[in-house]
């Protein structure tokens, strides 16, 4: 069996992670850290939950312990997210803790003057979120030509959230002579390309499917009203194998009334969301990571921001509209090789979200449908569109124009009629006029 202290680690680093109870490396670990200690860049693809945190922090921890300080960061490691930038720099501080490293984390939202205390410090390694980093690199009060190891954390997120501008900006400050890492659960075609322009000659791994969710997570849906939803939510909240719960919103403002209904419901909860102050957002992260409250309400700004131990179940109260974000939401349970489950509360304006969802995760769901609040017209909605997917594409006859146009013949059907859609509005006619 492979195991940490068959890496070429420092004994520091390596007491911490016995110290921590790591033995053995996850599978990106163990594909990853050999080539970053050898200076390698990488391209690293694996599920959400699988330890890619430690898959590059180690070998930088590793590598910064042999050289000598400078007049400023040698590792910088940019996330999407504040939470994130706050996990990975506690990250960096506990598998760094015996060595005489400094670590800075800067985010937006809250007071820069601190940031620009802790920059002035010379910090060894320099943990931070795009927009905050720019400005701070504007006013000269980050310099980045002592960069060496340069990480771009869930990347694709990066160019979800708009920040691929920023990114290339923060790049040209950093030196060429550096090596560069990107780690990250999927990889589309967009980071792809991105790095190939920052990358030179990168060992790609990947240890999973880009949308594969671990096999430990139990995926089920209930069908249900969209004006049931709450009871139903509470309903669940209230079973005693629900010991600590995620539950996904898709906006801030129905974040704050979730968390609001179940709290007066008797139910311990809190939200949190952009609108949120960061010490609002960590005041929230931390009762929930203590215990203190049972159920955190959140939008997709933590789909992966946190790292919390125990969650039992991630409940969707609201089917996220990019599939891509349902993996890292559930991915935040069953931790570690736990178990967990995955909730999703479906209405009938989200069934196309579900398809969405299994056809990317080649998993179908489990439907639970033994609840007071069961909607069979979903539920037969659903079951069309599932029974619509493995029908083979119709084919235009030769010589009938694919586009454009004119009438247009189709085999084995007639023109379509007007058909009314599961809202009951009629589609297919124009309005009267």
């Amino acid at each position: 069996m492979f195991r940490f202290d068959s890496l070429d680690l420092h004994p520091s680093i390596l007491k911490v992670l016995a110290d921590e109870g790591y033995e053995t490396p996850t599978p990106i670990q163990e594909k990853a850290i050999p080539d970053a200690l050898m200076g390698r860049d990488i391209v690293g693809t694996a599920q959400t939950g699988t330890g890619k945190t430690a898959a590059f922090a180690l070998p930088i921890l590793n590598n910064l312990n042999k050289g000598k300080p400078d007049k400023g960061p040698r590792a910088l490691i940019l996330t999407p997210t504040r939470e994130l930038a706050i996990q990975v720099d506690r990250s960096f501080r506990t598998y760094g803790r015996k060595l005489k490293l400094h670590t800075a984390v800067v985010v937006g939202g809250v007071p820069i003057k601190p940031q620009i205390m802790q920059l002035r410090k010379r910090p060894d390694i320099l943990v931070a979120t795009p927009g905050r980093l720019l400005d701070l690199v504007n006013q000269r009060e980050a310099r980045l030509d002592c960069v060496r190891y340069f990480v771009l954390d869930e990347a694709d997120r990066m160019l979800d959230m708009g920040f691929i501008a920023d990114v290339k900006k923060i790049a040209s400050h950093v030196p060429n002579e550096r090596q560069t890492l990107f780690f990250s659960a999927t990889m589309p075609t967009a980071v792809e390309s991105l790095a190939n322009t920052l990358l030179v000659d990168p060992v790609r791994i990947g240890v999973a499917p880009a949308a594969a969710v671990a096999d430990n997570i139990t995926q089920s849906v209930m069908f249900v009203g969209k004006t049931d939803k709450r009871a139903l939510l509470t309903q669940m909240l209230k079973e005693s194998d629900v010991v600590r719960a995620l539950v996904f919103t898709r906006t801030k403002h129905r974040a704050n009334r979730i968390s609001k209904l179940l709290t007066d419901r008797g139910i311990s909860a809190d939200a949190i969301h952009g609108n949120k102050t960061q010490k609002a957002r960590q005041v929230a992260l931390s009762k929930f990571h203590q215990g203190k409250v049972k159920v955190l309400v959140a939008t997709d700004i933590v789909a992966r921001g946190i790292d919390v131990d125990g969650i039992s179940h991630v409940i969707n109260y609201e089917l996220p509209n990019d599939p891509e974000s349902y993996v890292h939401r559930i991915g935040r349970t069953a931790r570690a090789g736990a178990t967990g489950q995955a909730v999703s509360l479906c209405d009938i304006d989200e069934v196309d979200f579900l398809t969405d969802i299994e056809k990317l995760t080649k998993i179908t769901l489990i439907p639970i449908g033994d609840h007071p609040f069961h909607c069979e017209q979903t539920a037969a909605l659903y079951r069309r569109r599932d029974a619509l997917k493995s029908r083979p594409k119709l084919q235009p006859e030769k010589g009938v124009r694919k586009s454009g146009g004119g009438n247009r013949r189709w085999k084995g059907s007639a023109k379509p009629k007007s058909q009314k859609s599961a809202s009951g509005r009629v589609r297919g006619r124009r309005p009267s006029r």
